[in-house]
């Protein structure tokens, strides 16, 4: 089972800090996701695009069914000698539930890209923190294979068939256990995500070419088809114009001839370089034009410009254009550029929007528990009884001791009867729930699914027990502030 990264949220903290022992070393690791609003902004758009269209071709995090444990008790209830601790859940104005279905509206999925580009998802929740800005989830849905982040990790918060309803909240920095970072040991299999403010886009809008060049977000070109009339016309006042089609009797022409119009032709970048300025045929038709594409789109561009790929995964393809001066045929068709925004607004902090569970440690095992997740994978005898579009939950009382798992790093876990599949990772165990409220604390995270009975399918699972080095970690991201990624008008922040 590999390790992937997710997203987080929060609610802001009760007055009282957290009671933890210190520790005799660090036991927390501070990973960075995207800490910068403007690749937050790519992050986000990569995911809404196209109506949600990566949203939609993720699937569930990557796991074997071959891979299902069998477990082994261990004896012993109180793990930690440490002092139980608690931090009270936050509802916002407009309550805790969802829209769609009777469930909290603070679960949701993280999704991420891995290194070899497969969309992928886990399960979390919102949390309850200082800066209302905090997700938990499991540590193995933020790191991939136990070292480097996944790329372009996103929280969406009442996630529910396809929609986004609360916007996106992008992860920029990672708080997990030092084991589990450096060991790969499943003790320490959680994560808390600081996230960004949410983003949702927000339709679009016609802007002149000098507020489009300016523009640092999202921005494309439509071509509105003119008459020959409109084009000559557009010529002299030296807009963005140009004309397609083949001549019937096509024949160059120079600037100055009566009949002349002006192509633009695309060419390579040594070409581009040199040719001359001004109106001779063959000079320099603007300045290279570079524009935000889908891989897709990058992929199947063969030039003759140039293709690049930024840190943050987002593609472009730059043009190099020359004049053509020709007389007009009759198949030509003359277009007219209309430049146009991608308009963004800021969704705001994630505990403001949908709250966050409470957030316990040290607490006695055998407790009532809520545990809520997207399960999506078949069981190992291959039926598929779950799609993940929808959340799903089990209730009913953890062990009473402390488990082992065979095929994971995994000593200290607490376990419960269960048949959600993969897909639940990272969603949260709930104690102390409130039906009314549908709030709870979040006292573990589904890291291990187990098929104890030997019939190929799932019936327990496990999470990390949340003990005062977890507390620690908490602690840590808890003081994690982000920021804003578009400010009032759309505008896209640096």
């Amino acid at each position: 089972m590999k390790r992937l990264f997710v997203p987080l949220a929060a609610a802001s903290l009760a007055a009282a800090a957290l009671a933890i022992p210190a520790q005799a070393a660090p036991q927390w690791v501070k990973d960075p996701l995207t800490p910068q609003p403007k690749d937050a902004y790519g992050a986000a758009f990569f995911w809404l695009d196209a109506n949600g269209a990566a949203l939609k071709k993720a699937t569930q995090y990557t796991w074997d069914a071959k891979e299902v444990d069998k477990i082994v008790r261990k004896g012993g209830t109180t793990p930690d000698d440490g002092k139980p601790g608690a931090t009270a859940p936050a509802t916002t104005s407009s309550g805790g539930k969802t829209k769609n279905v009777n469930l909290p509206r603070t679960i949701g999925k993280v999704f991420f890209v891995d290194k070899s580009g497969k969309h992928q998802w886990c399960s979390a929740t919102s949390i309850q923190s200082r800066h209302r800005n905090l997700v938990v989830t499991a540590g193995h849905c933020v790191f991939e294979s136990g070292q480097d982040v996944f790329a372009k990790w996103v929280f969406v918060p009442g996630y529910y068939q396809g929609k986004a309803p609360y916007g996106i909240y992008v992860g920029a920095y990672a708080f997990t256990h030092y084991d589990l970072d450096v060991y790969d040991d499943y003790d320490g299999d959680y994560a808390f995500v600081a996230v960004h403010n949410g983003f949702a886009l927000a339709g679009e809008k016609e802007v002149t070419a000098k507020e489009y060049h300016a523009w640092a977000g999202d921005k494309w070109v439509k071509p509105r088809e003119i008459t020959r009339e409109e084009f000559t016309k557009c010529q002299l006042n030296l807009g963005e114009c140009w004309s397609e089609g083949k001549d019937t009797q096509p024949e160059l022409a120079g600037p100055d001839h009566p009949e002349a119009v002006l192509e633009k032709v695309e060419v390579s970048p040594e070409t581009y370089k040199k040719a001359k300025v001004g109106r001779a045929q063959g000079a320099k038709y603007g300045e290279p034009v570079t524009e935000s594409v889908t891989e897709a789109q990058w992929t199947a561009y063969k030039g003759p410009g140039t293709k690049a790929k930024d840190q943050a995964g987002n593609y472009t393809i730059t043009r190099y254009y020359v004049q053509r001066w020709v007389k007009p045929g009759t198949a030509r068709k003359y277009f007219e550029a209309r430049f146009i925004i991608g308009l963004a607004k800021d969704t705001g902090r994630l505990g403001d929007v949908v709250g966050g569970q409470g957030f316990a440690w040290n607490q006695p095992m055998g407790q009532q528990t809520m545990v809520f997740g997207y399960p999506a994978a078949p069981h190992p005898d291959g039926d598929k009884p779950f799609t993940g579009v929808t959340p799903k939950y089990c209730y009913g009382k953890t062990g009473t001791k402390t488990i082992q798992a065979n095929s994971f790093r995994v000593e200290t876990h607490q376990v419960l009867k269960c048949s959600m599949t993969p897909g639940a990772d990272g969603g949260p165990w709930l104690i102390k729930w409130n039906n009314a409220k549908r709030t709870g604390y979040v006292n573990g995270v589904t890291s291990v699914f187990y098929d104890n009975d030997g019939n190929d399918r799932v019936d327990h699972i496990s999470s990390a027990y949340f003990d005062s080095e977890t507390a620690d970690v908490y602690n840590k991201a808890n003081l994690a502030e982000t920021k804003k990624v578009v400010g009032p008008n759309g505008e896209l922040l640096q």
